[in-house]
């Protein structure tokens, strides 16, 4: 199969979408398909990604990536989306590789980029399907960057759904990996949502035996930690990841949980990181800053930690939460978006109300004070991500696309 990706983004950035993708290109190349990638061009940021190259042009057998012009977004010094004039490239490298489908990566945010819906007019053109995938809540950005009244939020989230719907129901098929997601676009009135199982995790990755009791001071310098409980934070450090809600958090545990028996681990960075530091280091005497790191040593970094944090509230499924599983130790998370798909509270992870500090400060209290609890949440968190892996995404992933080209076929004949 010959098959057209353009996506929002691609290594070096690390994030659900990039990760997502190049274990799909991965698989494809393995299996012989011939893929065509266009994504954003990072070679302006070479100081933040200096192994950028790694991921441009024939990185895998039958698999060609092209980089397509970009501009920053939202100011972001680590993120890139395409330009306008960069659609004209889109189509004359689609018309040189000649398809058998297009699939697209979070096409709203190429539609900004864009100004145009990208891949459908030459779908239609040559006649082809072609394929979305959903994977960013955007419009529930605005109330962490933009300081706008809760009324003003909800009338601006009601008009922007509209647009939101219109790109998205003009591909033959919006994909989605929560039900809880998919139930919510299609209350937004998007009209082809397909629920299915494609993310996956090579759980061979996450073996047990890499945990160490000198990890952090070898791998990262990081000494006196070993018999800590170990909170972990990876992701970006930016207001959309529920920081502010963390910060506070944090100080509404002083008076209830040690801090001096904990140590808290963060793999990432972004435009928060300072205040982090700064509100974080008040009350906590152990707290590190990893950086970004590459997703090579996730594996190795959440088995030596104990509890996986995340307190972002619009996570369509939350990858790192299946990583955490994968890696045997719980997670908590607030009850919001698709990670509620993942986590069984109180059986392989917890999840707190979210906005409500006492929550949780009072779960994870219970998951530091308690190994055994960890250990048993840890061992059915593996459990649970038995079922999932990424030949297993790709193989559905592949079944809705072959549904498609012989639909399309058909229609055709």
């Amino acid at each position: 199969m010959k098959i057209a990706i353009i996506s929002s983004g691609f290594f070096p950035v690390v994030d659900g979408v990039t990760v997502t993708l190049i274990n799909r290109i991965y698989r494809l190349s393995k299996d012989g398909h011939q893929v065509l990638l266009l994504c954003p061009d990072y070679s302006s940021l070479e100081k933040i990604y200096p192994n950028w190259r790694k991921y441009t042009g024939n990185i895998l057998p039958g698999v060609k990536v092209i980089n397509l012009p970009s501009n920053s977004l939202m100011g972001l010094n680590f993120e890139r989306n395409v330009t306008k004039q960069s659609y004209q490239i889109v189509l004359e490298k689609l018309h040189e590789f000649q398809p058998d489908i297009i699939h697209v990566d979070e096409p709203e945010r190429l539609f900004v980029g864009f100004l145009k819906t990208p891949g459908v007019d030459f779908a239609k053109k040559n006649h082809l399907p072609c394929i979305s995938f959903f994977h960013t809540n955007f419009l529930e950005y605005g109330k962490d960057y933009f300081s706008t009244p809760a009324w003003l939020d909800i009338i601006l989230k009601w008009i922007f759904q509209l647009p939101l719907a219109w790109i998205y129901n003009q591909y033959d098929a919006t994909l989605v990996s929560s039900s809880i997601t998919a139930q919510k676009l299609s209350r937004m009135g998007i009209k082809n949502v397909v629920r299915g199982s494609f993310l996956g995790i090579d759980l061979a990755q996450f073996n047990r035996d890499l945990r160490r009791e000198q990890f952090f001071e070898d791998r990262y310098n990081i000494s006196d930690i070993a018999q800590k409980v170990k909170l972990v934070f990876l992701g970006r450090l930016t207001p959309d990841k529920g920081w502010k809600f963390t910060i506070n958090a944090w100080f509404e545990m002083a008076n209830k949980v040690d801090f001096k028996n904990i140590a808290v681990i963060i793999a990432g960075d972004g435009s928060m990181r300072d205040e982090i530091a700064k509100q974080l280091g008040k009350l906590t005497p152990n707290l590190y800053f990893l950086g970004r790191i590459p997703h090579e040593d996730v594996p190795a970094l959440l088995v030596n930690c104990d509890i996986h944090i995340t307190t972002s509230e619009k996570e369509t499924k939350g990858l790192t939460i299946l990583e955490a599983f994968a890696a045997g130790i719980p997670a908590i998370a607030p009850r919001a978006g698709g990670i509620s798909d993942s986590i069984q509270d109180g059986w392989n992870g917890f999840l707190y109300e979210p906005q409500n500090c006492d929550d949780f400060t009072k779960k994870l209290k219970q998951l530091i004070d308690d190994p055994n609890l960890r250990k048993i949440m840890g061992a059915r968190g593996r459990d649970y991500i038995v079922e999932y892996s990424w030949d297993n995404a790709v193989k559905n992933l592949l079944q809705i696309w072959e549904e498609k080209i012989a639909a399309r076929q058909q229609n055709n004949s």
